[in-house]
């Protein structure tokens, strides 16, 4: 019997193209355009957060939605994850 070992992480996996955020999944439409528009809605709604229903954390969901098309956005989204990581491990050196 072979355990599989979860690995928690954030980002898109290219393979299945899901969301993962954690252990939650969502599935990333096949259509560039239509990822694009989430993307862009989800920051613009994000950017309204503070109107009752929308959330600020709607802007990193929808940076990230962009970030499976959009090198700039990519590059950006792994700076800021590389960071974090680094970041975390000196605050909690094992």
């Amino acid at each position: 019997m072979t355990t599989r070992k979860t690995n928690m992480h954030f980002g898109i996996d290219p393979r299945t193209r899901e969301i993962v955020i954690g252990s939650f999944r969502m599935k990333l439409p096949e259509s560039r355009w239509l990822r694009t528009v989430i993307g862009v809605l989800l920051i613009v709604g994000g950017l309204l957060g503070f109107l009752p229903v929308l959330g600020f954390w709607m802007v990193p969901l929808g940076l990230l939605v962009l970030s499976h098309d959009s090198p700039f956005v990519r590059r950006q989204r792994r700076r800021l994850a590389v960071w974090w990581a680094t970041r975390k491990a000196r605050r909690n050196p094992r």
